[in-house]
């Protein structure tokens, strides 16, 4: 292979730590043939997989490339596969691979050529990856990796070891972080800057404005042949959103408000969604998952809110935001007509200490999800909790 290439991943590799592994790292399929990963931008997908590279290369021959390297102004994904296998090439990464134009199809034609090189790819332009997926039909599945839970956030920032807990533990108050006795500071940090690893930086909101341009400027409207006037309506919807407390989605006074047909908005908010930015929550007039008509939008994350919002965010949107969040990773999260949430029949009222049990007296199985209390009793939740499930 080209020196230049190899010189690239071992500083890459040399980088990396491997102390801290995502949640996804023990789901993904390493030894299928081909698979990708994808997720919204700086939440550690290349960080993950040049983990594995480095804890297993004595396995077999692996070759690891970022898709805008300087290399591929002469030479095509097709070209280093090529090469790869006349030298015993066994696994090969691809990072960033929206970023190459034709991707998919290349992809295709490596996966058909050589069987005995197994692929892995990340993308970083969620919306461009799915769009690809035709070309590579059953070849590659598709794996969605989202921001650091709160568990893992106390790992990650704090050497905190904490076990996952399942929805069933936490509602029987089993969730508990070992050796902290008061989570709400720690929680509190979490819900400002907690959610993606490079939170520790000490320009962290500034590179987590550039995240944002980058998603809204770049990737939904090259994705969408959106002109840049359009982009910056985009960036204006979002505003809109993360004022909110939360957003009800109302398409023709946004569609004045925003600027553009209210006919638009849907696919707008979509986009929005697969790249990233923002969650829609759904009801159950759909049978199968996410076609449900939306009756909230949240920002993504909650660490997107505080930035977005300053001093107009809403905390009683902060904490529905969070649980729906850390609550979608694991299961299906949708609207419930008694309280905020429906989890397979259970519904979930998010609120503050004071919180009331008056709105889902009625629900067959009802409970309150308090902030601002570090223990819970009978049907009453601590909200910090609900971010120990991945």
């Amino acid at each position: 292979m080209d020196t230049s290439v190899i010189a690239y991943m071992e500083s890459q590799l040399e980088q990396t730590v491997s102390s801290f592994h995502r949640y996804m790292y023990d789901k993904v399929s390493w030894n299928a043939r081909m698979f990708g990963l994808v997720g919204p931008r700086g939440i550690g997908k290349s960080t993950m997989i040049l983990q594995y590279i480095k804890e297993h290369r004595g396995d077999r021959q692996m070759l690891y490339l970022s898709a805008d390297h300087v290399y591929f102004t002469t030479h095509t994904l097709v070209d280093v596969a090529d090469e790869f296998a006349k030298e015993g090439g066994g696994q090969l990464f691809i990072d960033e691979i929206h970023k190459y134009d034709n991707w998919s199809r290349e992809l295709k034609q490596i996966y058909d050529t050589h069987p005995d090189i197994k692929v892995v790819f990340t993308g970083s332009s969620v919306l461009d990856i799915y769009k690809g997926q035709a070309d590579l039909s059953r070849r590659a599945p598709i794996f969605v990796m989202q921001g650091l839970s709160f568990r893992e956030y106390l790992m990650l920032f704090h050497g905190i070891e904490t076990p996952v807990f399942s929805l069933e533990d936490i509602l029987s108050q089993k969730a508990k972080i070992p050796g902290v006795l008061h989570p709400l500071p720690l929680f509190r940090d979490y819900l400002m800057r907690g959610y993606y690893p490079f939170s520790s930086d000490i320009n962290f909101e500034i590179e987590l404005r550039q995240v944002i341009n980058q998603t809204m400027e770049v990737d939904i409207p090259q994705y969408a042949n959106m002109n840049a006037s359009t982009g910056r309506k985009l960036k204006k919807l979002l505003m809109v959103i993360a004022q909110s407390v939360p957003f009800k989605p109302v398409m023709d006074s946004l569609a004045t408000v925003v600027g553009v047909s209210r006919n638009v908005l849907p696919d707008y908010f979509l986009y929005m969604e697969k790249a990233g930015m923002i969650g829609q929550l759904r009801n159950d007039t759909g049978s199968i998952r996410g076609i449900g008509k939306v009756e909230k939008v949240y920002l993504d994350n909650p660490n997107l809110a505080y930035l977005l919002g300053h001093e107009a965010a809403d905390i009683g949107n902060i904490r529905e935001t969070f649980f729906y969040n850390q609550m979608r990773v694991s299961t299906d999260v949708i609207s419930s007509r008694l309280g905020d949430f429906d989890i397979n029949g259970k519904t979930f009222e998010v609120g503050g200490r004071r919180k009331g049990k008056k709105q889902i007296a009625d629900a067959q199985e009802g409970y309150i999800v308090k902030d601002d209390i570090e223990y819970g009793t009978t049907g009453i939740i601590p909200l910090w909790t609900f971010g120990l499930t991945y």
